[in-house]
């Protein structure tokens, strides 16, 4: 950022008085969302106090997004020099330096961690403090022994891996996201305890990279997202010779020497032990809520996290946001930065913005990516919707031909009139697909709008072209059709 165009000298600061900190915001996480927020507020001429007892860019930056795509990245470059062959091109396996490995997750998260800085947002004008923070009133909080007061607060602490109650499992040495990009040495055998999105990635990405790799999932994998684009994401799992173990659960586990034994329930056809190297924790997400001293503020809490209204607003505590994870609703980084916007217009234009999920997208990074926004079709049908799906199979698609990625779908999700609910890509590139069904969504408009849309050819981009006249292919190629043309012919002739 230049100095003209927010100068620091011209920064409206945090005054101290009696030796307490007086603010306009004091943002407690400085993570994706608190670092949104400090950002924006003081730019606007908000006096900003940002704390953060951890490190700057929190999850996302240092145990999340960011080294997770990282690994991704290097798991898909050794896939594709495996993958040569059916375009003519052929190379020995590839050899894997797993400590080169991880200095490239590493140097990625160096790479971009000076935007998330100490030094940039002091620059700025916000007033950071490096400690961990508790409220000790309804508008007091405390970090590093300095008081602040302020007119809001905001609360994004985020969250971390969920442990679940499994016996034994405290008494061997697994992995969370928090620790696993840590590692300089493959795992020989990788067994995830979870198939949600991270589960999946890391599964996938540590099978391609030369471990193997066996997924537990109690329910089934990825259970939020369409079971047909989940069939094809499974498939491709399986032709990687990741081991996935679906509805069954595990009920202990134990160290045997340098290995670990993983027990399952009883099931016909599923294995009673899984013994691997290593283990990896992926079975969802908890709130950071322990440690702030929410009762001291009156704020309320559920084990989801801090309970808000529409507009992120403590439900009794009328001075405190919470965004994020920690808001008890959906844990995505894209997420705390919506939440950001709506906190500043409530916090500091005393707007009455709220939050609307209706075209929420999520990404869930395997090969190919299944991506998704708006409701799905079961979603659809419970909440009462007359439904119509549209499906348009990737293999209809010519770039995904001549790239010879023909696994995956198109699945949409309509209501009367053609009014889009919900759209699922699975295929390569879903998640840079997806925007548009979500701007169709969130901008209400109906299913002609992407139909007529002129998209440039070959691309990817077409499937969502294609599934969308699949909508009027019933009426434009049926028996009233051809009568009308045939009129129109003779009036002409």
């Amino acid at each position: 950022m230049s100095p003209t165009t927010n100068p620091n000298h011209l920064a409206k600061r945090p005054a101290p008085r009696n030796g307490v900190l007086y603010a306009d915001l004091c943002i407690i996480g400085a993570g994706s969302g608190g670092l949104s927020v400090a950002a924006g507020a003081v730019q606007m001429g908000a006096s900003v106090v940002l704390i953060e007892k951890g490190a700057m860019g929190g999850d996302c930056l240092n145990t999340g997004c960011v080294p997770s795509k990282a690994l991704l990245a290097a798991s898909h470059a050794a896939h594709a020099v495996r993958a040569g062959k059916k375009f003519g091109v052929e190379a020995a396996e590839p050899t894997i330096r797993f400590q080169a490995v991880h200095d490239h997750v590493h140097g990625v998260i160096a790479a971009i961690a000076p935007h998330d800085s100490v030094e940039r947002f002091e620059g700025l004008g916000v007033h950071v403090i490096q400690a961990a923070a508790t409220f000790v009133d309804h508008n007091t909080v405390e970090a590093n022994g300095q008081r602040i007061t302020a007119r809001r607060f905001v609360v994004a602490t985020g969250s971390r891996a969920a442990i679940p109650p499994i016996p034994g499992l405290t008494d061997v040495s697994y992995l969370t996201n928090e620790n696993i990009f840590e590692l300089t040495e493959r795992p020989d055998h990788l067994i995830v305890v979870g198939g949600g999105p991270i589960g999946i990635e890391m599964a996938q990405a540590f099978r391609r990279l030369g471990a193997s790799v066996t997924v537990i999932e109690k329910i089934g994998i990825l259970s939020k997202d369409e079971p047909e684009a989940v069939a094809v994401v499974r498939a491709s799992l399986r032709r990687d010779g990741v081991d996935v173990v679906e509805g069954v659960g595990v009920t202990s586990v134990r160290r045997d020497g340098t290995a670990v034994v993983v027990e399952l329930e009883g099931k016909p056809g599923a294995p009673a032990t899984i013994r691997g190297s290593h283990l990896l924790i992926a079975a969802g997400r908890r709130p950071n809520i322990e440690s702030l001293g929410l009762e001291a503020a009156g704020i309320s809490t559920t084990p989801k996290g801090i309970t808000v209204d529409e507009r992120l607003r403590s439900t009794t505590n009328r001075r405190v946001f919470a965004i994020g994870d920690v808001a008890g609703g959906p844990q995505f980084t894209h997420i705390a930065g919506y939440h950001a916007g709506i906190v500043i217009r409530n916090a500091l234009f005393a707007l009455p913005a709220k939050t609307n999920y209706a075209a929420l997208p999520w990404v869930t990074y395997s090969d190919p990516e299944l991506a998704h926004t708006g409701l799905t079709e079961s979603d659809a049908r419970k909440a009462g919707h007359e439904v119509q799906v549209l499906m348009w199979s990737l293999d209809m698609n010519d770039r995904a031909q001549a790239e010879r990625e023909t696994e995956g779908l198109a699945k949409i999700i309509l209501g009367p009139k053609g009014r889009i609910l919900g759209a699922t890509i699975v295929g390569p590139r879903a998640g840079e697909l997806i925007g548009t069904w979500a701007l169709a969504i969130s901008s209400r408009l109906k299913i002609g709008a992407l139909a007529g849309a002129v998209l440039p050819y070959p691309t990817l981009s077409e499937i969502s072209k294609r599934a969308a006249g699949s909508y009027y292919t019933p009426k434009l190629f049926s028996a009233g059709t051809r009568r009308i043309v045939g009129f129109v012919q003779r009036w002409l002739s």
